[in-house]
């Protein structure tokens, strides 16, 4: 037989058992388009978390001072420790896999100083920096500069500002940049405006800085050589978590703080919390990945059964074939010929329904204003290669489905189907 009369005769089939070759093509159309549909939306809250988060690098070690609630080498419980700059040697040289090690001075967690220009003023969180905070948190610097090494040098008072500070501190088209600003009554110069990736109510915090030079802020707040906290990031081939059990212990050792005390010297892991988010969405994508395949399989189980049941119906017809010199191998190709035209049909159907919702739902989120709340649904999307890797299992499924029936339609002898009813 033709490749031709081969394929109009597999279409003939299917169009003579309509409402059967629907009912059978819903059950295929259903798991291919929730498959799709999942994921998309999956991915739409995986990256709707982690943009909430901006671009903190992932490898961060935070680390700060508490009190002590032990007694060591002569010192008594409740003694408040301090961080000083010499810290920061003593990290980079003796704790393989340090990269960058910044110091940070503030007034406390969460503390908002007064930043005035002119007439207006609101509170804003500030902070003494250095220029390699820049690895820790990629900021978009949207003018000027961040700060640099002669503005710690020279006691600089210059500060970097957040588009949420530019925003409520100077006009519409102002440009800020060599303006004055006032921190606590002392007068800066703007040399740099950024925006940070985060969204929702983390982006208002995050646009809502100042940074100054370290120095500058310490010498202003009386801070001396203190530090507030450590910032660390960790190469990728050593373990963070035991860079910070090393970090944490050699501060202890050097403020002489007991090794098993838990106040004296405090730490946060930021990749343990990233691994967790990471196998949260793992779970999600392979929850459904299952959940998907397994309808697509109950699908193609109905696909297999319709076709057994249309194998019966044509016993004389294969008996026929087989007759007249049909081999094994142009009658499996037939049957599972049809099977794939029925899973392919439909679950392309599927598809395109599914990259339908998508992309109905992207527009609806584009439309939608954005607001100052939490935003943890980024609009949804496919990866192309997931929606490849749906197409080759409905491919697969659609040729085992057809296995069963063929290897059923091969068995039919000449004799028994001319006898069939």
């Amino acid at each position: 037989m033709r490749a031709a009369d081969r394929w109009s005769e597999v279409f003939e089939t299917l169009r003579r058992n309509k409402l059967r070759t629907f009912l059978t093509a819903c059950g295929v159309f259903w798991g291919v388009f929730m498959l799709v549909v999942m994921l998309g939306f999956g991915q739409g809250l995986e990256t709707g978390v982690m943009s909430s988060l901006g671009r903190f690098a992932r490898n961060a070690i935070y680390i700060w001072t508490g009190t002590t609630t032990k007694p060591y080498k002569g010192h008594a419980p409740n003694r408040m420790i301090h961080l000083s700059y010499e810290d920061t040697a003593v990290l980079q040289n003796k704790v393989k896999g340090i990269t960058v090690v910044a110091p940070r001075s503030n007034n406390g967690w969460g503390s908002t100083t007064s930043v005035s220009r002119g007439q207006k003023s609101e509170s804003f969180p500030v902070s003494g920096d250095i220029p390699d905070f820049l690895k820790v948190e990629a900021l978009n610097i949207d003018q000027g500069r961040f700060l640099n090494d002669n503005d710690l040098l020279e006691f600089r008072k210059v500060a970097v500002i957040g588009q949420r500070v530019q925003d409520v501190l100077f006009p519409a088209g102002d440009n800020p940049l060599g303006q004055e600003i006032k921190v606590r009554g002392i007068t800066f110069t703007v040399v740099g405006v950024f925006h940070s990736e985060a969204n929702g109510e983390r982006a208002d915090y995050m646009n809502g800085r100042v940074f100054t030079p370290r120095t500058t802020f310490n010498r202003m707040n009386g801070k001396l050589n203190q530090v507030d906290y450590f910032t660390v990031l960790v190469d990728d081939k050593r373990s963070s978590s035991d860079v910070e059990a090393e970090a944490a212990a050699l501060l202890r050792a050097q403020h002489q703080v007991h090794p098993d005390d838990p106040g004296g010297i405090e730490s946060y892991n930021s990749e343990k919390d990233f691994r967790r988010l990471s196998n949260l969405f793992l779970g999600i994508s392979t929850l459904s990945w299952v959940v998907g395949v397994m309808t697509l399989v109950a699908g193609t189980i109905g696909v297999s059964n319709i076709l057994m049941i249309s194998i019966t119906e044509r016993t004389k017809e294969f008996g026929i074939r087989k007759a007249i010199g049909a081999t094994p191998a142009s009658i499996i190709t037939q049957v599972v010929e049809e099977a794939v035209v029925l899973t392919g049909a439909a679950g392309g159907m599927g598809l395109c329904a599914g990259v339908g919702v998508l992309a109905a739902a992207q527009k609806v989120f584009a439309m939608l204003p954005k607001t100052s709340g939490p935003q943890f649904f980024a609009p949804p999307d496919l990866d192309l290669g997931k929606a490849l890797v749906a197409v080759a299992i409905l491919t697969i499924a659609g040729a085992l489905a057809g296995l069963a029936p063929a290897r059923s339609a091969v068995a039919i002898r000449p004799t028994q189907a001319l006898a069939h009813d």
